[in-house]
């Protein structure tokens, strides 16, 4: 009896969840989005040679002043491939968390839009989805990507062969909640271009090139901050001194692209820019013990001299992103760096 009890209240549930309607005075507010987003990607964003480094540029540059736009992305977000099988839902799809900016400053402007647009509500997500038509531009140089998208080579052919993007609105908030990129919209490309082969990946998420330049440039948190930013310096310091705690405490054995324990929801960490975009919840999860995991994925609480300089370290540099961010807020006007034109390839 109890385990029909059980099963009855299961099958309920689960049908609670999955009925999820649609309210209809809702769809004009996500629409109104929908379009300004898609309209302000198609204008800031257009399509370009995939190798145009100065669309790139340009295209950064109007993303990382357009706080209109950025105001339409939730704070905290996902973002990912599509998962292998297209009737699995999002729940069952490893996606990787992002700060908005993050988001808009170093992932959106690999792609190009064109403006055009749909909008339809998903029942079983219970959101709305925005399928923008889009191009990745994969002849950009490999410095250009916020890490080597080729360690993973079905993730480099889906980027280059990625055709839409979707926005997942979340319909409490209005806001895009899920961006994803996926090669089975039904239009091409808008921009059409022959797949770029890269070579092997060495395990190596940074690098420095032939010019003593450390790559990739665009994780210096370019796109993030201004050129003009006095914080700066102090950010790449005080990040190597994390890197440093970092490597102690194991964090880099989980949190970067690889993914190697499979986690869901993946925080990345191996840069100085994806970890200024994640610096308060590492700080969180180190503060309570959240972390590391050990192999079963269990919390083990750190050893109490490797938290106390990961901490250290951590709220050292927690506090000048702080800084940073102020003093850009404070100086809405300046412009994001330039990089040369890079060669096509």
């Amino acid at each position: 009896m109890r385990a029909t009890l059980v099963l009855l209240l299961t099958l309920l549930g689960a049908a609670v969840h999955a009925a999820a309607p649609e309210t209809p005075g809702l769809r004009p507010q996500v629409e109104r989005l929908a379009a300004e987003l898609a309209g302000g990607l198609g204008r800031l964003c257009p399509p370009a040679h995939p190798g145009d480094q100065a669309a790139f540029d340009r295209c950064r540059q109007g993303l990382f002043n357009d706080a209109a736009l950025k105001s339409g992305l939730a704070p905290r977000m996902l973002w990912g491939r599509r998962h292998e099988d297209p009737a699995a839902s999002l729940k069952e799809t490893n996606l990787t968390q992002f700060a908005s900016d993050v988001l808009a400053g170093w992932y959106l402007p690999l792609f190009m839009f064109n403006g055009r647009h749909t909008v339809e509500y998903n029942e079983r997500e219970g959101m709305y989805v925005v399928r923008l038509e889009a191009a990745f531009r994969n002849r950009l140089a490999p410095g250009q990507f916020p890490y080597p998208f080729w360690h993973d080579e079905a993730k480099w052919r889906i980027y280059q062969q990625a055709n839409s993007l979707l926005f997942w609105v979340d319909p409490k908030t209005i806001a895009v909640k899920i961006a994803q990129f996926t090669e089975r919209g039904t239009t091409p490309p808008i921009v059409k271009s022959d797949s770029v082969p890269q070579a092997g990946f060495d395990g190596k998420w940074m690098w420095t090139d032939a010019s003593g330049r450390v790559q990739p440039q665009v994780t210096l948190f370019d796109g993030l901050f201004s050129l003009e930013n006095p914080y700066l310096g102090k950010l790449d310091a005080a990040y190597k001194q994390l890197a440093l705690r970092m490597r102690d405490a194991q964090c880099d054995s989980c949190h970067v692209p690889s993914n190697p324990e499979g986690i869901k929801r993946l925080v990345l960490l191996q840069t100085p820019a994806h970890a200024a975009g994640e610096i308060q919840r590492l700080m969180k999860a180190v503060r309570e013990d959240k972390m590391p995991l050990d192999e079963t994925g269990i919390e083990q609480p750190l050893d109490a001299r490797l938290k106390r300089a990961l901490l250290e370290s951590g709220a050292a540099f927690e506090a000048l992103v702080r800084a940073a961010k102020d003093w850009e807020a404070g100086h809405p006007a300046v412009s994001i760096r330039r990089h040369a034109t890079a060669p096509e390839r």
